[in-house]
């Protein structure tokens, strides 16, 4: 067989239907191309990620937030791939009027189970246009999650929380829910640390104290609008109530249970320097005073 042949051999073998659509006839070649769009679409989304990741460096006449490329990624990512999907649906030769069809079988579909499905994918959208979540952004959700949101998709949110667990939100959950969004739009925060001293101890000792472990503690943010501050909260029942009140940045914000903790241990040190005491629960006993009767019952001794 000469290279003619072959070729001839060849062109035959991808034009020869495999099966027929309608009017049209799906042959290896059409299959092939397809894979041809598909691979074009990855590569047109790849240089899209590129260009836009290029306009959030800064020292560009024009720069977007790294939320707002990862949003705006998103969508074109999602329109190309929607665009090649219609685009390969047409060579191949499928009427697209008989989406309008599978449309109504979709609105059924909807209203007798695919309701969450569509609602997430609707909220999806929302958040990454609204940008009112990002990646990065540290939140409690009123389910209990709390975490930093690692992945924004069509469906879901992708939360990680301090100890690297996963946690897979359903997008309606950030719609329908309350969010606490702690890094939304600052870089610090202000947490409140409790602590209490023994009843006697100096007020200004203490306030010293808790100034002291404040500055001590890497990530306090202090300035002439953000000022750490020991208020006085209550007088319990073995000491008296403090509130170590502190503004913090960013990474501290994200980790609220180290944070706390990184508090007290430096709270606890500078108490202990100033020999403040710090209680315990206690507890008066008194014994009244008592005359002990003694009587006698059928010759035995009784006591009353």
């Amino acid at each position: 067989m000469n290279f003619s042949e072959w070729l001839d051999h060849a062109g035959s073998l991808l034009t020869h239907p495999l099966v027929s659509v309608g009017q049209t006839d799906i042959s290896i070649g059409r299959l092939i191309a397809v894979i041809g769009f598909l691979v074009l679409a990855g590569v047109v989304v790849s240089l899209i990620d590129r260009a836009l990741q290029r306009l959030a460096k800064p020292g560009r006449s024009v720069t977007l937030s790294k939320s707002g490329v990862y949003a705006l990624s998103r969508i074109m990512r999602y329109t190309v791939w929607a665009l090649v999907a219609f685009m390969g649906l047409d060579y191949l030769g499928i009427n697209l009027s008989h989406f309008a069809l599978i449309g109504g079988a979709i609105g059924v579909g909807i209203g007798f189970g695919l309701q969450n499905i569509f609602s997430n994918f609707i909220s999806g959208i929302v958040l990454l246009l609204e940008q009112t979540l990002k990646v990065g952004d540290f939140v409690d959700l009123q389910s209990g999650v709390v975490g930093r949101v690692s992945e924004i998709n069509i469906r879901y949110t992708r939360v990680t929380t301090n100890d690297s667990v996963d946690v897979i939100v359903p997008n309606s959950e950030f719609i329908n829910g309350r969010v606490t969004n702690w890094t939304f739009d600052t870089d610090s925060r202000r947490v409140h640390v409790p602590f209490g001293v023994a009843y006697g101890c100096d007020k200004d000792l203490v306030r010293e104290a808790g100034l002291a472990a404040a500055e001590t503690v890497d990530g306090t943010v202090s300035n002439a609008t953000h000022k750490s501050d020991v208020w006085l909260v209550g007088f319990g029942d073995n000491s008296l109530n403090f509130e170590l009140v502190i503004w913090v940045n960013e990474q501290l914000v994200k980790t609220p249970a180290r944070t706390q903790a990184l508090y007290l241990w430096a709270l606890e040190t500078e108490l202990t320097t100033r020999n403040i005491e710090i209680p315990f629960p206690q507890r008066d006993l008194h014994i009244r005073s008592g005359v002990l009767q003694i009587a006698k019952v059928d010759g035995a001794e009784a006591s009353s």
